[in-house]
């Protein structure tokens, strides 16, 4: 089977990896990590959520955040997505002049409970208005769906149930769907038959992206396994930091510079700059006290800065 030309690889570190982290990150260096990932020529580069800061701590500053990566970056900051959970979010991004948002959706009831605090079919009555008041204000609009391959209360979650809960995100005005398997439980049999269930759907594959976790070390078979029914854009997290502050069994994002070398060695162009990316990671990783997870950072970071 024909593997793409070109992926996206679609940057969450900055906010999916480091909400999870024990302690407060200093706002200058999560600035420098966004502006590292940015000239390493990745394409999207997540900033920050405006999720009230009692439920994630770790990104309290993301309205300072972003006023310190415009002094930075310019006017580019504005095309850097932002996590908004609801209108109160959607308003803060507005103020700041954001052009992409993002809302995060739950394919079970039991994580709609316990993430959202909504029920599986509430959720939609709390993202309609903000969605549309995105759309209204010409804002790019994309929707994660977690709990797409398992749920720590469930067990595997059907595909008819994945794909009509992601059906109704999109029609609610996502222009791109991202599934997410949140708890890692992922395999290659699951990925093809999610893909083509969707595209059965109406949904095209273009609009679909595929959000990893490496929690059983499967996140890369299950990528190869999507870039051969055509999916094009994946989530990944610099250094493989990450993870859900709701659901404990939820570690470890899809490292990005796995993600690459594997895509490199396909022959498939990101246009990202490995290396950097690499000397990123390893440079986080000194702030954070650890080393990195990404087997490929701890492969190539000697000597980088």
């Amino acid at each position: 089977m024909t593997l793409p030309a070109r992926v996206t690889v679609y940057e969450v570190g900055p906010r999916d990896g480091l909400q999870n982290e024990a302690g407060a990150v200093p706002t200058e260096v999560k600035a420098e990590l966004v502006e590292r990932l940015l000239d390493a020529g990745l394409p999207v580069v997540e900033a920050t959520s405006f999720v009230h800061p009692r439920w994630v701590p770790q990104l309290a500053d993301a309205a300072d955040l972003l006023t310190m990566l415009a002094e930075r970056i310019g006017d580019r900051v504005r095309d850097l997505p932002v996590l908004v959970p609801n209108d109160r979010g959607l308003d803060r991004a507005l103020e700041l002049g954001c052009r992409h948002v993002a809302i995060f959706g739950s394919a079970t009831e039991s994580f709609a409970q316990r993430n959202l605090n909504r029920s599986l079919d509430e959720q939609f009555a709390m993202f309609e208005p903000t969605v549309r008041r995105a759309r209204d204000a010409g804002l790019r609009v994309r929707a994660y769906l977690s709990m797409c391959f398992g749920d720590p209360w469930e067990g595997e979650v059907p595909v008819e149930q994945v794909v009509a809960v992601g059906r109704r995100l999109l029609d609610l005005g996502a222009e791109q769907l991202s599934l997410g398997d949140t708890i890692g439980v992922g395999t290659v049999g699951q990925v093809g038959p999610l893909v083509a269930a969707f595209e059965a759907a109406g949904v095209p594959v273009e609009r679909l992206a595929m959000h990893f976790h490496d929690t059983y070390g499967q996140a890369l078979a299950n990528t190869y396994a999507a870039l051969q029914a055509g999916v094009t854009t994946f989530d990944a997290s610099a250094g493989g930091l990450g993870g859900c502050p709701y659901a404990r069994s939820a570690t470890g994002n899809l490292a990005t510079e796995d993600l690459l070398w594997m895509l490199r060695g396909l022959g498939i162009e990101t246009g990202v700059d490995l290396d950097a990316v690499v000397g990123t990671s390893a440079w986080l990783a000194r702030h954070l006290g650890r080393p990195s997870p990404s087997a490929v950072v701890r492969a190539l970071a000697t000597g980088a800065s």
